[in-house]
């Protein structure tokens, strides 16, 4: 089957703190009435027309002595090799061997995941007859956050001070996407120049 990727918008504070997403769909499933054979049971399957081989042999005489046998695909069945009258279809799925179904799926985000990250539910995609099923990729896509810029596992916050405070010191509050507070500060005498960096370690993701 066909692989399906899906993207799923994430806060900051989700990949963060970790956190469990539910995502609604909707996927083929094969037809339970039927088993996938898109007729009722004890109908004919097979095509009249070629006898299930999806192939049809047309002779053409070219003369008295000589004919020519050209192979083709059959008319009637598309080369399937099946045909189903109407009246035989299964009455759930209609003749198309699968049926619609909504699917709800626990996406598990990890501590630290990244945007465009991928999340992989193997064999989760539309089912098809005979095929396995196909995958359903789960592309994170993060949302721009008020306050914090991530950079790798680095959170940047940018502050504007006054000139006192970058002369004379200062201390500046910071609100940390688990809700905590951290204090940072500058004693006096240290100077803030423009584009300085501060750094707090192990507080980033």
């Amino acid at each position: 089957g066909k692989t399906v990727v899906h993207q799923l918008s994430v806060s900051l504070e989700d990949l963060y703190n970790g956190s469990t997403r539910k995502l609604s769909l909707q996927k083929n499933i094969i037809c339970r009435k039927c088993g996938g054979c898109g007729v009722r049971e004890g109908a004919q399957r097979r095509c009249p027309k070629c006898h299930g081989s999806g192939m049809e042999v047309r002779i053409h005489q070219l003369g008295p002595s000589m004919i020519q046998q050209i192979q083709t695909v059959c008319s009637q069945c598309q080369g399937q090799g099946e045909w189903i009258r109407p009246r035989d279809c299964c009455l759930t799925c209609n003749g198309r061997k699968v049926v619609r179904e909504k699917k709800i799926l626990s996406v598990h985000l990890d501590k630290g995941m990244k945007d465009g990250q991928k999340i992989t539910f193997h064999e989760e995609g539309d089912q098809v007859p005979g095929l396995e099923p196909g995958d359903i990729i789960i592309v994170l896509d993060q949302k721009e956050h008020p306050v914090f810029r991530r950079s790798g596992d680095d959170l940047i916050v940018r502050r504007e001070i006054s000139l006192a405070d970058a002369l004379c010191g200062c201390r500046q509050v910071i609100h940390t996407l688990d809700n905590r507070t951290l204090l940072v500060s500058s004693p006096p005498g240290d100077v803030i120049r423009p584009g300085d960096l501060k750094c707090i370690p192990n507080e980033g993701m």
